[in-house]
């Protein structure tokens, strides 16, 4: 394939050029050709990004292992980013080992900041349960000038410990940070109290509480309500209403600092009437976001927290609330509501909310919102209606499907069979210049072949070949087996019509 090459290269026009390469051997090669035909040019930290980036989108592991070397030895200055990319390729590509070794690399590069790369290694680690080696990649680096914070990689941790029903290890690494004038936010908070509660550590988590009251919530933030109803909803759930009541009155004068006028105050006498532990937890919920400061924050956060454990009904409640006192859902509300009501598999009414309820709100719904109707619509078996929002989507302004959006319609398809809608989906993602994945090409020139498609078949095994991707067996075997069914009937109909010319 060849190139225009402009009179004078700068980075920015090389960058282009490999972005818009559908092979990644072929942009390599220009990559490599650049220097060469423009002495004066040099390599610059983005375009090493977008070469790299591109190699590891293919999976071409050995050429961007060899890119990177030579980033290296070119001593640009780079992004942390560049680092991210090839370790979630690593990663991908099931060689831990080999992000690791970048990782350790990095020093040895031109960047000043490599903080998202500490966390991303250190969460592949944790994930793989290699504490022991996330411990002492912990202790060698968070330390250092090049690691901006170190409160993200202490939620990590705690995250998994909580995760694997470790929450008294995780309050230990909580406790530590004091030790290491760390601040916890929000969300250390948050994670600690829910691995607190589902382990049946209450009296532990009522303490978590307490500490929250003199430092996350000095100002009293509505974001904090979902940590109190995480520990609230515990202690309920444990047949301690009376004692989740009392600290509810606490919440409301000390975390949420709410105004004596505005406090809501649940009568014991009414909830010993109430049998149903969720009724009185609904209670506890309305007190929480009506006995405080009414604001969008706190709104939001306990309408996604419902949505998230898939309570439609007390989320439908608090979304009302909300309008009613003059506050505009954000997309995130929606968009907990449309992923819960999916995970449901109740798309029709995922539907409704993004043409109907969004439509009534006046909000206009993103490329996010749309993704995750169309990734429900296609597992619950209702891919044609998803590649309707194709065409909404185009309307709207500033509204581009994704690689990803592209990627869960054809697949969708195929799964359903419908491989000629399938093959024109994959056109227009490949006219946007997104680049399918092996699998994407696999799946549907074998579902070609199964309906006797031999000439689209052949068709997208040559893309798939230009691109630089190679078919399975399987994949070979589908086209073989299609090409000798259509020969044998061809045969059958020659020799039927030879029979009919000398009758």
């Amino acid at each position: 394939m060849t190139v225009r090459w402009p009179r004078i290269l700068t980075p920015t026009n090389l960058s282009q050029i490999i972005r818009k390469q559908k092979n990644p051997l072929t942009a390599l090669q220009f990559f490599n050709e650049a220097k060469s035909m423009y002495p004066s040019y040099l390599h610059n930290g983005p375009v090493y990004a977008a070469m790299i980036g591109v190699l590891g989108k293919f999976g071409r592991i050995t050429e961007m292992k060899e890119v990177i070397d030579q980033m290296k030895n070119d001593s640009c200055e780079c992004k942390d980013s560049v680092f991210v990319a090839a370790i979630k390729t690593y990663d991908k590509a099931g060689l831990p080992d080999e992000a690791f070794k970048l990782f350790k690399k990095i020093p040895q590069f031109n960047c000043v900041n490599w903080t998202e790369s500490f966390n991303t290694i250190l969460q592949i680690m944790v994930n793989e349960s290699r504490f022991d080696d996330a411990r002492r990649l912990f202790l060698e680096n968070s330390s250092r000038w090049e690691v901006s914070s170190r409160i993200r990689s202490l939620n990590i941790f705690m995250h998994t410990l909580c995760e694997k029903g470790c929450s008294e290890v995780a309050l230990q690494v909580f406790q530590e940070m004091d030790y290491q004038g760390i601040y916890p936010d929000r969300e250390s908070y948050r994670i600690l109290m829910r691995g607190l509660c589902q382990d049946g550590k209450l009296n532990e988590g009522i303490h978590l509480l307490y500490s929250m009251f003199w430092r996350i919530s000095q100002k009293g933030s509505g974001e904090d309500v979902v940590i109190y109803r995480t520990l609230l909803d515990a202690l309920c759930d444990n047949g301690k209403v009376e004692e989740a009541v009392e600290i509810l009155g606490k919440i409301l004068r000390k975390g949420l600092k709410a105004p004596k006028r505005c406090q809501i105050r649940i009568d014991l006498n009414q909830c010993s009437y109430v049998e149903d532990v969720e009724s009185i937890k609904q209670l506890i919920n309305e007190a929480l976001v009506k006995g405080g400061i009414p604001s969008l924050a706190s709104y939001s956060a306990m309408a996604i927290d419902l949505y998230n454990e898939n309570k439609f009904v007390d989320g439908d409640k608090v979304l009302k609330e909300m309008q009613d006192r003059g506050f505009r859902p954000t997309h995130a509300v929606y968009g907990a509501k449309l992923a819960a009501l999916c995970r449901k598999r109740e798309v029709d009414e995922a539907v409704k909310v993004i043409e109907v309820e969004m439509v009534e709100a006046n909000c206009v719904p993103t490329v996010k919102l749309y993704s995750i109707v169309v990734r429900g619509l296609c597992e619950g078996g209702k891919s044609t209606c998803a590649v309707g929002y194709l065409k909404k989507m185009a309307k709207q302004v500033g509204c581009v499907a994704d690689e990803e959006t592209y990627g869960v319609l054809v697949e969708g398809l195929c799964c359903e069979g419908k491989f000629l809608e399938a093959s024109r989906v994959l056109e227009e993602m490949l006219v946007k210049s997104y680049w399918p994945c092996v699998e994407t090409y696999n799946e549907l020139i074998k579902g070609l072949c199964s309906v006797g498609r031999q000439f689209e078949a052949v068709m997208w095994l040559e893309e798939m070949i230009s691109q630089g991707k190679l078919p399975e067996h399987s994949v070979w075997n589908s086209l073989v087996a299609c090409v000798c069914h259509n020969m044998a009937n061809f045969e059958i109909c020659y020799k039927a019509d030879n029979q009919l010319g000398s009758s």
